[in-house]
């Protein structure tokens, strides 16, 4: 399968992007490095983008042709202390693994989300040490390594080591000015 990597679009869920949400996320493939459990039905579908990708600060449809393929989803931290941060997390439907269109999204959504949110400075990810693939990604995307977190969290009820990468807005602005 070839993708068109300029077909790939980023944009607010809708409601109507519930069967293609369940498509992907209703696969244990696609969940299993993710912390939400796998879905069962077109109505937990519906109920995810309604509760939890609508209302959430800054998370987009990774979109062919506008159907919905993955998220990606960047959390600013709140409180005076934190503000300057937030998490960086993506997930592409498994058919879709290996054709570079993970790491356009995620250079995408970096890009946009310093706009949109010009007082964070650092987005941090976190990445399972067994997920090679996410691991490429981030890298590709420009995120920095800082080094491993000996288990620093539970993922589907194992307590995981996991990747620590971090993008700051200041790579973000030196890209900007190597491209212009």
């Amino acid at each position: 399968m070839e993708i068109e990597l300029s077909k790939i679009s980023l944009r607010p869920f809708k409601l109507e992007d519930a069967d293609d949400f369940f498509l992907f996320a209703g696969d244990d493939q696609f969940t299993m490095n993710l912390r939400w459990k796998t879905l069962t039905s077109k109505q937990e579908a519906l109920d995810h983008i309604k509760d939890v990708c609508i209302p959430h600060p800054w998370r987009r449809s990774i979109c062919i042709d506008d159907r919905s393929i993955g998220f990606v989803s960047i959390f600013p931290f709140s409180g005076e202390e934190d503000k300057f941060k937030a998490n960086f997390g993506i997930g592409v439907a498994v058919k879709y693994w290996g054709h570079g269109i993970a790491t356009r999204a995620a250079r995408m959504a970096v890009s946009q989300f310093f706009v949109d949110f010009p007082e964070v400075v650092r987005l941090e990810a976190f990445v399972d040490v067994e997920n090679l693939g996410s691991q490429r990604v981030v890298e590709k995307a420009g995120f920095q390594k800082e080094g491993v977190l000996r288990k620093y969290a539970y993922v589907k009820g194992k307590l995981r080591d996991l990747v620590l990468y971090s993008f700051l807005s200041t790579d973000f602005h030196a890209a900007q000015a190597e491209a212009d």
